[in-house]
């Protein structure tokens, strides 16, 4: 008798105890590696919360939705938040390469900030508090299909990161970037951004007095001498850069850059006409923002018209590939 209680023991430990061991002890889900690799291992990020004075340390898809639904209208066509996604991705993964361990020097040990000096951040619990009462219900899930259908994905140029600058609206054609920054990169031309009908920022008009235009240069610009009496005749657009910014004006004894004015009187753009009307002037702008990179109405309109998400970044980065991000040098 114990012999046959023996040998059912064994045929039941080598049929049915080893068998489920095995099965609950091991992982049989194959391991999706280029998905590890291009997201949940590449690494987290830190950022400096502006507000809270401290550093917090992320997951880098999370910020990437966090910057998305901050940067970017969640009612734009879902290639255009692909695209911006990407872009979003590539610029943190680009700062935390070219300033390492040491961080931003704007904040140290961090690699970005959560305002527009990087790229604005907001969590879940900041979106529920800013955007409109059903936006998380309506709108999250849009925005966690474009960063997660994305995942990893990066913009390269001649096989490294690029500085992915972009802005909301470009007037109708974008910038070099160094007739903005001083800095020519080969891949932020200027090129057409002909879809942007959408923005309300196409066209602005900003109108002030005379007397503060005149009193705000002359505190600027010690030596202009303007005055009432000349502010006429000595206002002169004299050049435009390639994307229709203002690269030289006379005002007063002085040169400036439309860049100057802008930053000076609050406008939309460097891409303005002046018109001075009685004791008002009138600032006519075009687009919002600095101008150089991806247009985010641009990106919206053209994704509108049948683009895909890697076309739209191929037309405003020239030269670059989008492509799986492996991993830090």
């Amino acid at each position: 008798m114990k012999g046959i209680l023996y040998i059912i023991i064994a045929i039941f430990v080598t049929t049915i105890l080893i068998p489920m061991f095995l099965i609950y002890s091991c992982d049989t889900t194959v391991p999706n590696i280029e998905r590890q690799e291009a997201g949940d291992k590449i690494t987290k990020i830190r950022i400096y919360r502006d507000n809270l004075k401290r550093i917090e340390e992320m997951e880098l898809e999370e910020y990437v939705k966090g910057v998305v639904s901050s940067e970017m209208p969640a009612s734009f066509d879902i290639e255009a938040l692909k695209a911006q996604a990407i872009a979003a991705r590539t610029k943190v993964l680009y700062q935390k390469i070219k300033y390492g361990k040491k961080g931003n020097p704007a904040h140290p040990g961090a690699e970005v900030c959560d305002t527009v000096h990087c790229q604005v951040f907001r969590t879940k619990d900041q979106l529920k508090e800013v955007k409109p009462k059903n936006w998380m219900r309506d709108y999250w899930p849009k925005i966690e299909e474009a960063v997660e259908s994305t995942r990893g994905l990066v913009i390269t140029y001649e096989g490294k990161l690029i500085d992915p600058l972009y802005h909301s609206t470009s007037g109708g054609r974008t910038e070099n970037s160094e007739d903005v920054f001083s800095t020519a990169m080969p891949y932020l031309r200027s090129v057409e951004s002909p879809y942007e009908q959408g923005s309300s920022h196409l066209e602005d008009e900003v109108v002030i007095s005379t007397d503060e235009f005149i009193s705000k240069i002359n505190t600027k610009y010690k030596d202009s001498n303007l005055t009432e009496a000349n502010i006429v005749d000595s206002l002169e657009i004299l050049a435009r850069n390639e994307g229709g910014s203002i690269s030289k004006m006379k005002v007063g004894n002085k040169i400036v850059s439309g860049r100057n004015i802008r930053e000076l009187f609050g406008l939309k753009s460097a891409n303005f006409e002046i018109v001075v009307s009685g004791d008002k002037m009138i600032f006519k702008t075009k687009g919002y923002g600095h101008g150089v990179g991806m247009s985010q109405y641009g990106a919206d309109g053209m994704a509108k018209h049948g683009y895909k998400f890697d076309e739209i970044l191929k037309h405003y980065y020239q030269g670059v590939e989008v492509k799986q991000f492996t991993s830090l040098p």
